[in-house]
């Protein structure tokens, strides 16, 4: 369902539909736990359709109009100009070769 199918239902429509969508969800639930889901996405529609009519319920309810996305043109973007020089690259750190290690002495026990 799509936000826009929400907005145009009344606040008991929605309620409805969620209480309608919970069902469908719990029923989806065992089908999973026993094995005999096919479809397993629909558990992830459902739970974000719930979702998505929660928040237009509670929109509806609160009188609070829904945040529209504007398009506007963007401003390019002007690259900053580099003040700091980079560092120079650090030379690599290699383990002392192990031909040149003095042999351990054994401990006498």
């Amino acid at each position: 369902m799509k936000a826009s199918d929400a907005r145009a239902m009344t606040v008991d429509q929605l309620d409805d539909e969620v209480l309608k969508l919970k069902k469908e969800q719990f029923n989806l639930r065992f089908q999973r736990a026993t094995g005999q889901l096919e479809n397993t996405s629909r558990v992830r529609v459902v739970r974000r359709d719930i979702a998505r009519i929660l928040t237009v319920a509670k929109q509806k309810r609160t009188g609070a109009e829904p945040a529209l996305k504007t398009v506007e043109a963007k401003p390019e973007r002007v690259k900053p100009k580099r003040t700091a020089k980079r560092r120079p690259p650090q030379p690599s750190r290699s383990k002392p070769s192990l031909k040149n290690r003095a042999p351990a002495k054994k401990s006498k026990k």
